[in-house]
């Protein structure tokens, strides 16, 4: 059995009388695609600060692939950041600071290195480019490239997608995807749409304390409950709630048809199935049928 990637176990981390992360625990396993979510303040920075090597706790332990931040040199080429507000230096053109940062890493070749890391974001062509000359977008892909270089176990990404306009964020998304299983990728955001499609997991956070961890699954419902959308008809809610496994059914006034059921008694697939075909039978319209709830919806009912 693997170890995890990441293991925080009551973690704290203050700030003179500032508490902001409180008795923190996480696992995240090897190869997942983990987010940090919550509001402004709810220490998520401060986590990934930890994560990093950047700050060091208080109180509690961290492993990253086994081993303590703490110990110099322990995370060096086995973990890539992308800070949220990273700032390249405007003097430096974009090729001879990546392979800078390379030999930095003790990475052999670090102009192959370099140039690999910026054809994976899309900025192959920026290589005697000067950093003062590249748009926003443009330098928060370059700083990006700097987390993958060498392809490191670890990567760490704070706002990933933040200013960057919808074709490239989307394209962000998809490197992302594809990194998914092959190296382990903690993403902080305020998107939460976003997280809910890349994410394998994710912690809640609030006020330093996580409030709800878990898969993406089980933080949205999506093994507990599903949505029907009602264009027309009349819903049979005895019926429905006849069904095998079915724990309750409820039809709000705009439609909404929220059906839960107990999945250890009946998979997902099954009830839903039936659900919508008993609905169609007495001639019910559908609109949509959706799974869970939006990850949005979660995170405004915790925090």
């Amino acid at each position: 059995m693997t170890s995890p990637a990441i293991e925080l176990r009551e973690v704290v981390k203050r700030f003179g009388p500032t508490v902001a992360v409180n008795r923190v625990t996480l696992t995240v396993e090897q190869g997942q695609c983990y987010g940090l979510i919550g509001p402004n303040g709810a220490g998520k920075t401060t986590a990934f600060s930890l994560i990093c090597g950047y700050l060091f706790p208080n109180q509690g332990e961290i492993r990253i692939l086994g081993v303590s931040p703490a110990k110099p040199g322990a995370l060096k080429r086995r973990v890539g950041a992308l800070p949220q507000d990273a700032v390249l230096p405007p003097w430096s053109k974009v090729g001879f600071l990546l392979a800078y940062w390379a030999k930095l890493q003790g990475l052999e070749n670090p102009d192959r290195h370099a140039r690999e890391a910026l054809d994976l974001v899309g900025l192959g062509e920026t290589w005697n480019t000067a950093a003062q000359a590249l748009s926003h977008g443009m330098a928060k892909r370059v700083s990006m490239a700097q987390a993958l270089m060498g392809r490191p176990p670890v990567v760490l990404l704070d706002e990933p997608t933040a200013g960057l306009d919808p074709r490239i964020a989307a394209q962000i998304r998809q490197l992302i995807r594809e990194l998914k299983g092959k190296q382990t990728i903690v993403v902080s955001s305020h998107n939460l749409q976003e997280l809910e499609e890349l994410c394998d997991a994710a912690a809640i956070l609030d006020r330093g304390t996580v409030l709800q961890s878990g898969s993406m699954s089980e933080l949205t419902s999506a093994g507990a409950e599903f949505r029907v959308q009602i264009a027309r008809g009349n819903v049979p809610l005895a019926e429905v709630k006849a069904l095998p496994g079915c724990t309750g059914a409820v039809l709000d006034p705009s439609g909404l048809f929220t059906v839960t059921f107990d999945h250890r008694l009946v998979a997902p697939e099954e009830i839903i199935t039936r659900t919508v075909a008993l609905l169609a039978a007495r001639g019910v319209l559908i609109g949509s049928v959706t799974r869970g709830r939006k990850l949005e919806e979660r995170v405004l009912q915790l925090t």
